[in-house]
């Protein structure tokens, strides 16, 4: 192995946080290799928030659609209308938009490569050795790295190999279908549509998110022998969409909860999906994803400068600091309103609230907690134990 090619780190995975750790990396002066599988978009219904687009400089183009709100449908199809006010949510392809943040990463040094993540070997000395097959060839590539990020995913072969504990996420499936967008159709494309309905998810939701030209109609589960394909095919038949060109099906694992630990306290990292990081209930992934990845570069540079592989475990202390309250909540949230029919149509009512309506949607487009009206909290919590308690009826 003494010729071996070696680099200060090597990101395995280009997907949102895998993109944005090598861009990091790379602006800071760093010798990083992208190594990517290409082909393979995760289902997701694509909508990121103004936090996300502002902090991580994503140009307007990128956006397929800007949605002024959401509609939220119950087991009984009563439908809540939820506008935002002023400002949106951005809607993209996780086709075009991965592709552009790689793009992006090898355009600040970041260098790519094609090819499946086999394992993490050692060399004599104790380093870090990525074995990789690389697109179409027969014999395995190897590459020494003084780091090494894990951002292939919420099964991240990474993770299971190199940390402690990462075997055992628990997480959801999902799928989702792309189609080509009626020229008229049932629904209004300027919203998301969230459905709440057993039918179509029996302990998550179902999904309507407009791409422009496309849509993305999806749904996901824990339950094992649900048919997530025939939920989607349900969906589309109640809207009036079996006719519509159906361009992708996509599925694929999102993690329900963070990891306990990011890192096997030498020289790998966890981060996006891999670190557990997608938010419960909402099943956003995206903004946590790159937020992740950004810190996980922060924290790799910190070890490499100090030679301090303690500092590996700053980024999921920071992520947790910043999020794990919210994530918290919505874990509960999860595991109460969605566990069946007459629970999510308590839940579509509560949110036809004006107090719940406003907090939720200032969460969501700042990422942060909202701490700046106390009554209007008070008022939620009473409200929820009204619903909870069944002193309010549900239509």
């Amino acid at each position: 192995m003494s010729g071996m090619e070696s680099v200060d780190v090597v990101v395995v995975g280009g997907g949102p946080a895998g993109a944005t750790a090598a861009t990091e990396l790379a602006r800071a002066g760093r010798q990083v290799v992208l190594l990517d599988r290409m082909g393979r978009i995760k289902p997701c219904g694509g909508a990121i928030p103004p936090r996300l687009i502002s902090q991580f400089a994503i140009p307007d183009g990128l956006l397929c659609e800007k949605v002024g709100g959401a509609r939220i449908v119950s087991p009984s199809s009563r439908a809540v209308d939820m506008p935002i006010g002023d400002g949106y949510v951005g809607m993209v392809d996780r086709d075009g938009f991965d592709e552009w943040l790689r793009h992006r990463a090898a355009a600040n040094g970041a260098e790519r490569r094609t090819g499946t993540f086999e394992r993490v070997d050692r060399d004599a000395q104790g380093n870090a050795v990525i074995v990789y097959r690389g697109q179409g060839s027969a014999e395995p590539k190897m590459l020494r790295a003084r780091m090494v990020i894990g951002a292939d995913g919420a099964l991240s072969r990474v993770g299971r190999q190199c940390v402690p504990g990462a075997e055992r996420v628990p997480f959801v499936f999902a799928y989702h279908e792309i189609i080509r967008s009626p020229s008229e159709s049932s629904w209004d494309r300027s919203r998301c549509d969230v459905h709440y309905d057993g039918k179509l998810s029996p302990d998550f939701y179902a999904w309507v998110f407009p791409h422009g030209k496309t849509t993305s109609i999806g749904t996901g589960s824990m339950h094992k022998g649900f048919s997530l394909r025939g939920a989607v095919a349900e969906l589309r038949q109640r809207l009036d969409l079996t006719g519509c060109e159906t361009l992708r099906q996509e599925g694929a694992p999102i993690p329900l909860k963070p990891l306990k630990r990011w890192d096997n306290g030498r020289d790998v990292l966890l981060a996006g999906d891999a670190a557990g990081v997608v938010a419960p209930a909402s099943g956003e992934g995206i903004y946590y994803a790159m937020l992740g990845g950004k810190l996980a570069a922060e924290a790799v540079e910190a070890a490499l400068a100090s030679a301090d592989p303690r500092a590996l475990a700053e980024a999921r202390q920071k992520f947790m600091r910043l999020h794990g309250p919210v994530f918290w909540m919505l874990g509960i949230m999860q595991r109460y309103w969605y566990a069946n029919d007459n629970r999510r149509e308590r839940f579509v009512s509560i949110c036809r609230d004006a107090d719940v309506q406003q907090l939720t949607w200032d969460a969501y487009m700042n990422k942060e907690l909202v701490r700046a009206r106390p009554l209007a909290h008070l008022r939620i919590f009473f409200k929820n134990i009204a619903h909870l308690t069944g002193m309010v009826p549900a239509a």
